[in-house]
Formats: structure tokens, sequence, C-alpha cells
């Protein structure tokens, strides 16, 4: 993405007349009804609010042709997509769907800005809907920056592309290959003037995911475009297009981010996990034991760990997960989510599995890595 520059009667008579003006109402209120959950935006930067949490913007600052995009619940869905730009260049627009802050508007109730050392996982999903007659790439775009900004350009800006249709590639220039959160990617990196750019490219289009937007702030840590101590400001859904693009859509998105709460907030949470299977043909059973091995209570928690390839989570007892395969966060349920020092927690989940089979290699509570029994 590259940000917008700136989102006399009878009695029988009176009541013939108060019954009409009440369907008249009735019909006033339901258009009005049928209008708020079916928005069209035009406006180049227009915005509205989904679910109480999330923003949607046009976002067309490449082109001054038209674009549409009709807002649903859950999503969007370009409807008119004017005009085109090289593809050498940059993209028409990047309407998008996000959570966190973008040019001073932010999104309802959001936890972001957030310093990644306090992030314990942030768990999201998004699922895609695309076209074939268009040139675009489908983007998850993450923004980091080293301070809590709201507002501008951000240092560094993290690609993941989904599905790329047509002639155009990522900024930079392609710097190998690595496996994130469960899946292979062709890495590109590079600056566009403003800001690093760091791409995910994946080998062929994924429609939809749930994964921990932490795995990808991590390789930007370790590449040296980010630290630990700078900001996740944003996570954003949506299209780049440079020709046409009318019918792609963003059909679902959801956004959580966890900051750790331990009894000493935002500190380390010192840990040790136990990883029983019991596998079989083509599946397995996992039950999971955290000790708390520091000098304080843990309370609410988080275990991000991920899944090795071919393995998926059916169902789960005792935690509540997000994420069924590849990048996975369980977190505590009611009953369990105060661990005391030198306590424990236990959940388990059975799964399907394929080819040889193999144990998660790590495994962080609350943002800090734990030690593994």
């Amino acid at each position: 993405m590259r940000p917008s520059p700136h989102h006399a009667h009878s009695a029988r008579g009176m009541l013939g007349a108060l019954l009409t003006s009440l369907i008249s109402l009735a019909a006033l209120l339901t258009t009005a009804s049928v209008a708020q959950a079916d928005t069209t935006i035009c406006q180049p930067f227009g915005t509205t609010t989904i679910q109480g949490r999330y923003v949607v913007q046009n976002n067309r600052w490449g082109t001054s042709a038209t674009q549409c995009i009709t807002v649903t619940d859950s999503g969007f869905r370009i409807i008119q997509a004017d005009g085109s730009v090289p593809t050498n260049g940059a993209p028409k627009s990047y309407p998008s769907v996000y959570d966190g802050c973008h040019y001073t508007n932010c999104s309802p109730g959001t936890k972001l800005p957030a310093q990644l050392s306090t992030i314990s996982s942030a768990a999201t999903s998004v699922s895609y809907s695309y076209v074939n007659d268009a040139a675009y790439n489908a983007s998850y775009d993450i923004w980091l920056d080293p301070t809590p900004r709201t507002d501008g350009v951000n240092r560094t800006e993290i690609m993941i592309w989904f599905n790329k249709v047509g002639s155009i590639q990522p900024i930079g220039s392609p710097v190998g290959s690595a496996s994130v959160a469960g899946r292979q990617w062709q890495v590109w990196s590079g600056n566009n003037g403003s800001n690093d750019v760091l791409s995910f490219v994946a080998p062929s289009a994924i429609t939809n995911w749930n994964f921990d937007v932490m795995d990808f702030a991590r390789q930007a840590v370790s590449r040296g475009l980010a630290q630990n101590n700078w900001y996740l400001t944003s996570v954003q859904a949506g299209f780049e297009p440079w020709q046409n693009g009318a019918g792609l859509a963003v059909t679902s998105f959801s956004s959580t981010v966890n900051t750790g709460s331990s009894g000493d907030p935002g500190g380390p949470t010192a840990c040790k996990v136990a990883y029983a299977t019991n596998v079989w043909q083509g599946g397995f059973t996992a039950d999971v034991t955290v000790t708390n091995t520091g000098s304080s209570p843990v309370r609410g928690w988080n275990l991000a760990f991920t899944l090795p390839s071919g393995q998926r989570i059916t169902q789960a007892w005792n935690a509540n997960l997000s994420g069924a395969s590849g990048a996975v966060t369980a977190s505590n349920v009611a009953h369990n989510g105060e661990v005391a020092a030198g306590g424990q927690a236990t959940f388990g989940f059975q799964g399907t599995s394929g080819g040889t089979f193999a144990k998660p290699s790590g495994f962080s509570l609350n943002g800090s890595a734990c030690a593994t029994v």
C-alpha cells in the first residue's frame, strides 16, 4: 500500500391517515436500515465503520478515474474501477478494511498503536474473492514505526501478497524464500521512497487464512527493518489494482491484538511447556501443559505456536484457539485464566495430519519464549 495523501376528517378517516403515516414511516426506516447495511463509497478517501470496530476506506489516490466500493457488515466489494495505470509503477488505489490508525483515522476501540514487545499475539483472519480480468494484488498490510504515530507514513511496511494477477511485482528485489506462519513465501525487500517495504509473496492464490501478525513482525525485526520497541500501528486487508478491479472483494476480516497480562504487566513471563501427543495414521491428539516458572501469577494467557505443515486442528478443549493450521494462538477460558507462580494450565486438541508427524518447534507465552520439556 502507498498511503493516501492526506476517509376536516371523520374518526375512520383520521385512523386511516394515521395508519398510512405509520406505514410510510416504517418504509422509510426499512430503507434507511438497508442503506446503512449496504453503503456505497465513491469519494476518493471516503470511509465508514463496520461492526463498530473496523474502518473500510476507498483510498483512491493514484488516478483521477472513478472507483466505488460497496461496504457490507463483513467487508467490501469494488463495484466500479475505471481507468488503468502502468504496471511498472504505483497502483491506482488501496481499498481496504483495517484495525488501527491510518492518517489520524483510528478504528473504534483499537489497541493500536501498541509496542511490539507488549503484544503476545495479534490473531487475524481474512477472506478474499478474486477476478481474472484485471491486474492487481490482494495484499494484507502491516505497518510498523519507531513511534506510536497515528498519522502520516510509517517507517516499515510489511506486505503479504495473498494473490497477484498480471505483470506486477513487489517493490525492491527478491531476497530469497522463507517459511513464515506455516507457509512458504518468496521474499522481496526494497524502499518506495517513503518507507521500507518487506513483501511476502504466496506461490499460489490464498483465498482465506487465519494467522498471527506477530510472526511477520518478527521477520521484520530479524531482518533489521524494525525493533522490538517499535509500534504496530495498523493492520489492513485490501487490494492494489493497476487495471480494472471491479468484483474484487474482502468478504470477511477480523483482528484481535492481545497485549501481555501477568503479575508484572508488560514484563516477561517465565514458562515451560510440555507437549504430549498420541499419533495415528492421518490424525493425532495433543495434551499441552503450561507451567508458570516465574515468581508472579499470570492473569490471562495466550500461548502462541506454529503447527508443522500438513497438520490441522479439528477440535479443542480447555482453551480458545485462534487459527487451525500454521500460526495458532491458544488463550485461556474462564476457569483457567490465572496461573499461580509455579502453577500449571492444561488444554488439548485433536487434529488431522499428513506426512511425517512433527511437533511445534517452539512456544511463547504472552510474548515470551518458553522452555520445552
